[in-house]
């Protein structure tokens, strides 16, 4: 838990701290930006380093150190750009680099294997450190996701950058764009999936450069940088120093999520090089904006605990206080209620215009695994999961909740928009309701997708209680296609799901990302107790009631085979791969 904490302290300072690190070195790149281009096909890159030394804690709770030692890869010329897709879960992995013949873009395939997954380039660079007497004491190869725009390198370059901000990792990704803009500069640093390098307190001399097959495949030049490193060694009782380091127990708190799998160095996504923050790390809420535009542009995860019995779900307004009054706390898993809507907004007649809709698709459950459920219960077994359910598009998933003065809950409508953006349409979807439990604390939209438990015949043994949301865009799942945006705004929970006292709420999903459901939320897991052993299937299904309005209503379905095992009090899950996916 503490290395995932450490991971998100030094990934959110790289956003802050990699451009003013880039400007260190701006003045001798403008000068060779300054010579004529050549004719090549793809960008011009380098490796650069923008210090000559830099200094790395290693913290005596929690020994070693991740390599962020100040080294960039700029593009020049043209951007890199390169598509990874696959065409389903029984395919590799593909990578294309976009090029430029004549001033128009074309696809080049690069060479089979060349990845494996979509968490970026693998041992891209080459690190080894020696000590003062010239001995090697390291020697790695790391692996690279150029979405991480560091910054401009040079003041006429495009003052933003178009590509996504991370790499995704949720394992059922299947498409991603990953570039660096042209005249940016993007972090070689790997982030701390890998190994932290167990240095001892002293000087060091790294040197980094870019792996043969990379500089062959791309033209980079073997120019590998040079960098002197300083490991020092602090403590977290040491509080702050003299050099401004506040330990990282003041700087990096957990807070409880709502998906593990998601991308990036800035504000608002935070887990990247590689992936995003839990949508409950946001600093502060924010208010979500106006009408959408199409743009084209983990550690062990806690077991969830068990949801309210599927019999008494229709009894939960009986039973709402009685909750409160034995866990203080409303259970907000439950099934959707007819939909009647009381709220005379929005005015005008409701309409489901002929434009562009979403399509909603669920990946199939991973993180799976077995949990004796929240409060330890003896004898108790529940099967916990994460859930992802995405959006193809073309067009974006909106929901508007509206609450009548004094209502507890808000009646929603899903909204419609022609290819300009433009609101053309609403139809009433369900209702809203505001769940306080821990995890949670914001506002769900009934009815978005449903969690069963199917027998190796596919009949229902087990239904989650969890059938309330708040949509967020938590994960890339696949941004090569049509209308994706590259840059949703709600990535979190704080951005996206509303206050206790809010009169209206918009939730959105949007083209090309999905939202990630982890272990770790009340009310999400099986309850197993006495399901026999055997064969099943996790079935993550999206609309269930089919009152959102689709392009597509014959995609919602995903099923994950399980195989039960082990005896009450000490159940075992056997999770076998997913075609050529092997995560449980």
């Amino acid at each position: 838990m503490t290395t995932r904490r450490t991971a998100r302290l030094r990934r959110t300072l790289l956003a802050g701290t990699t451009a003013v690190a880039v400007t260190a070195v701006t003045a001798g790149i403008v000068a060779a930006a300054q010579e004529p281009a050549k004719a090549a096909k793809g960008p011009e890159l380098s490796l650069v380093a923008a210090t000559t030394s830099v200094t790395l804690t290693s913290w005596k709770e929690e020994p070693g150190v991740y390599l962020d030692l100040g080294t960039y890869l700029i593009a020049e010329g043209t951007p890199l750009e390169l598509k990874v897709t696959r065409k389903s879960y029984k395919d590799p992995v593909a990578v294309t680099q976009t090029v430029y013949e004549g001033g128009k873009a074309k696809a080049k395939k690069l060479p089979k294997g060349t990845v494996k997954d979509f968490s970026g380039l693998p041992g891209f660079t080459e690190i080894t450190l020696t000590d003062k007497a010239g001995k090697q004491v390291l020697s790695r190869s790391e692996s690279f996701c150029p979405n991480n725009a560091s910054g401009r390198v040079r003041p006429d370059a495009p003052s933003t950058s178009k590509y996504p901000e991370s790499c995704p990792t949720n394992p059922f990704t299947l498409g991603s764009v990953w570039g660096v803009e042209k005249g940016w500069a993007a972090n070689t640093y790997a982030g701390s999936y890998g190994e932290p390098a167990q240095l001892p307190a002293g000087a060091y001399t790294a040197r980094i450069g870019v792996a043969k097959k990379y500089r062959d495949l791309f033209g980079i030049a073997d120019k590998p940088a040079t960098v002197k490193v300083t490991v020092e060694e602090r403590s977290e009782e040491d509080g702050e120093g003299s050099t401004g380091v506040t330990p990282r127990s003041a700087k990096a708190g957990r807070h409880a999520g709502h998906g593990a799998g998601h991308q990036a160095p800035s504000a608002h996504t935070g887990h990247g090089p590689g992936h995003a923050p839990s949508r409950a790390e946001a600093a502060a809420p924010v208010t979500s904006g106006a009408g959408p535009s199409y743009n084209v542009g983990h550690g062990p995860l806690k077991a969830a605990p068990p949801a309210l019995p599927w019999a008494l779900k229709k009894k939960q307004s009986a039973l709402s206080q009685q909750a409160r009054d034995v866990s203080g706390q409303t259970d907000g898993s439950r099934q959707a209620p007819a939909l009647k809507p009381q709220s005379k907004r929005p005015a005008g007649k409701p309409s489901v215009p002929d434009v562009p809709k979403p399509d909603l698709r669920s990946l199939p459950a991973y993180g799976i695994t077995i949990s004796d459920g929240e409060r330890d219960v003896p004898g108790k077994d529940y099967l916990a999961f994460s859930a992802n359910v995405w959006n193809a598009g073309p067009a974006q998933l909106v929901v508007d909740g509206f609450r009548s003065p004094g209502k507890a809950k808000m009646d929603a409508f899903q909204y419609f928009y022609d290819a300009k953006g433009k609101q053309v349409g609403y139809t009433p979807t369900g209702t809203m309701e505001w769940d306080p439990r821990p995890g949670h604390v914001h506002w769900h939209f009934t009815d978005f997708a449903s969690y069963r438990l199917l027998k190796a015949d596919k009949k229902e043994a087990v239904r989650s209680g969890k059938e309330a949301f708040c949509l967020a865009n938590t994960d890339a799942i696949d941004y090569t296609v049509k209308n994706a945006n590259w840059h949703p705004y709600n990535t979190d929970l704080a951005t996206a799901c509303g206050e206790e006292n809010s009169i209206s709420v918009r939730e959105v999903l949007d083209v090309g990302s999905g939202d990630t459901y982890t272990q770790d939320l009340p009310g999400q897991s099986f309850d197993i107790t006495d399901v026999p052993n055997g064969t099943y299937y996790i079935q993550v299904l999206a609309n269930p009631e089919k009152r959102l309005k689709e392009t597509d209503l014959g995609n919602n379905s995903a099923l994950r085979k399980v195989v039960l095992g082990g005896k009450p009090g000490n159940r075992t899950v056997t999770v076998p791969a997913h075609d050529l996916v092997n995560a449980n």
